[in-house]
């Protein structure tokens, strides 16, 4: 089996070279297809859901009208400047402890400005402390080093973490955003904000390495043991090496080794019982990470069934992550994830079958907010999703630009408001406005690769709030070449 992950929309898709049936769909021999891991690849242009004729193509004056009265106009997604327009973010906001901010696509620097400007300004004026990104625990622990401490090239550090998967992540908008949280923590070194990466695809040597060294600093009878748990396990190549690697393993291996790294997380526990110390505690909770990236690793992605009980595993584990760091901080969080993870309800269910958002509402009830956040027209980067695209054109990364969205859609009708960039606290719509927020309806969400969808979206349930951008552009990877996208 030759297989690698490749995230579309809410969660990593992983795509198996095959010669036989797939699901039930049958492709050509030798031919790169998407196992059902996500929402399959867009035959069309997931802008064309005015066809379906349940969906009524023009936007409702009356809707319009109701959204216009709440919604309140945002002056910028650029950080910096007067943010007296984030008012209307702090009354919505509240006193939740952890606030999702989503995105439509991975590749907008729109949406990843907004979540820079929003943190900042949420850290000076509602006493937020931590920005949590949908990246690997390990890599959010070596970014917080340098936040913290200055440890570190974060330049360097965000090229070695962010690869394959979560390349995107290496913008010049979060390096912004990087370089504002150590320059914050220099001018307030009593009161700092911490970074976090909650997410399990990669757990980086120096995971194992704070686990192995607590244990033999302070319970070296346990030190052995531990070793030979996780003898082979701690990764001795790149982040992307390691991915790809890990995947190409025999199913029985990838069991092999989740056991005993959970056998190693029964060892810890049982040996840190009743220790309530900081230390410990995080001993314990790296080691609970290592044990999740293992376990993520060791479903049968072979076995149909099996998926969409993955990708509920993930969603699960990073929420259970964002919890235990709030609990263990006290620290109010900026979660910065895609739309689909932030959100309670899934749009795709079948493969989807709990997301993010729902989990964090079950362990913090109203102490979560989710905030979802679409665009009318813009680009963003993505690789193609095309079954035609194999060999090293399936990673190359394409600049994609979208037109104004289709009648039919939520778009459409959010992109009628009178205001260019806006928020709207959609628990406080009333009128033909909530009836038409509460219909599933097709929305523009974007993954990794492009085409992606269709997908609808009943925005009333899945979100507290929405923010609206009119138009979006492509964000900067400084360390990718991104070429214009195929006709």
């Amino acid at each position: 089996m030759n297989a690698k992950w490749q995230r579309t929309g809410a969660a990593l898709t992983l795509v198996v070279t095959l010669s036989s049936l797939v699901t039930g769909i049958a492709r050509p021999p030798s031919m790169t297809t998407v196992a059902a891991v996500g929402r399959s690849p867009a035959l069309t242009s997931p802008d064309l859901g005015a066809e379906d004729p349940e969906v009524d193509p023009a936007a409702d004056p009356a809707v319009v009208a109701a959204l216009e009265r709440a919604a309140r106009p945002l002056r910028t997604v650029e950080p910096g400047g007067d943010t007296r327009d984030l008012r209307a973010l702090d009354q919505a906001v509240g006193d939740a402890r952890v606030v999702g901010i989503g995105e439509a696509t991975h590749g907008s620097h729109d949406f990843f400005a907004l979540r820079d400007r929003a943190f900042r300004h949420l850290v000076e004026r509602r006493g937020f402390r931590t920005f949590a990104l949908e990246a690997s625990w390990s890599t959010g622990m070596r970014l917080n080093d340098y936040v913290l401490h200055g440890k570190g090239d974060p330049r360097r550090i965000m090229g070695e973490e962010f690869q394959r998967d979560y390349l995107w992540w290496n913008n010049t908008d979060y390096q912004r955003l990087i370089d504002w949280m150590r320059s914050y923590n220099l001018r307030h070194p009593d009161d700092p904000v911490r970074f976090m990466g909650d997410d399990i695809a990669w757990s980086g040597p120096e995971l194992y390495d704070a686990v192995t060294g607590h244990v033999t600093g302070a319970h070296p009878e346990l030190a052995d043991r531990l070793a030979g748990l996780y003898r082979g396990l701690r990764p001795a190549v790149p982040t992307g090496a390691y991915i790809e690697q890990y995947l190409a393993k025999p199913h029985a291996e990838r069991l092999e080794m989740a056991e005993r790294t959970g056998e190693a997380l029964r060892l810890l526990r049982e040996g840190l019982a009743g220790r309530q110390d900081s230390a410990s505690r995080s001993a314990v909770q790296n080691a609970t990470v290592i044990d999740q990236t293992a376990r993520q690793y060791a479903f049968d992605f072979d076995d149909p069934e099996q998926i969409p009980a993955s990708m509920r595993y993930r969603d699960e584990a990073m929420a259970a992550n964002v919890d235990w760091w709030q609990r263990h901080t006290g620290d109010r969080i900026l979660l910065a994830a895609h739309d689909d993870h932030v959100a309670y309800t899934s749009t795709d269910p079948d493969h989807y079958p709990k997301v993010q958002g729902a989990f964090l509402r079950d362990r913090l009830g109203s102490g979560y907010v989710s905030v979802g956040v679409t665009f009318g027209q813009g680009s963003f980067n993505a690789t193609h999703n095309s079954t035609d695209v194999t060999g090293p054109q399936e990673d190359r990364i394409y600049r994609w630009t979208l037109g104004p969205a289709a009648p039919g859609s939520n778009e459409y009708t959010l992109d009628r408001v009178g205001h260019r960039d806006y928020l709207v606290d959609l628990r406080e719509v009333g009128g033909p406005a909530r009836d038409w927020l509460a219909r599933a309806r097709p929305i523009r969400l974007v993954g990794t690769a492009y085409p992606d969808g269709p997908a609808e979206s009943a925005l009333l349930p899945a979100h507290d709030v929405l923010i609206h951008l009119h138009r979006v552009t492509a964000a900067r990877l400084p360390e990718q070449e991104v070429t214009p996208a195929p006709l």
